[in-house]
């Protein structure tokens, strides 16, 4: 079976992005502190959607092909460089390398 590509995933993600549907899947998700970014890759907001376009457009082919591989610290500079949250690209590439690695 061919691996899924990180831009493959990324329409993937972007599937139910701020659709009410995917707001209110997302909603049940809550954490204590009225967060749900566990639930992001199932229904980001446009905003994240947008920022994680624009991490995976800056990654380098290399960076691509081996997106599921990728360390903490490469993560944190992609984020950097493409001015978008550390926290949620590392969610999303973390989703990412489950999706890679999941046995059927």
């Amino acid at each position: 079976m061919k691996k899924l590509t990180i831009d493959e995933y990324l329409e993937k993600v972007g599937l139910f992005a701020g659709d009410s549907y995917g707001k209110y899947f997302r909603s049940r998700f809550k954490d204590h502190r009225g967060t749900s970014e566990l639930a992001m890759n199932v229904s980001p907001s446009m905003d994240e959607l947008e920022q994680l376009r624009r991490a995976v457009a800056i990654m380098t082919p290399s960076e691509k092909e081996n997106a599921d591989k990728l360390t903490d610290e490469q993560v944190q500079r992609i984020a950097a460089d493409a001015k978008t949250d550390a926290g949620m690209l590392a969610i999303f590439m973390n989703g990412y390398a489950l999706e890679c690695n999941r046995v059927s």
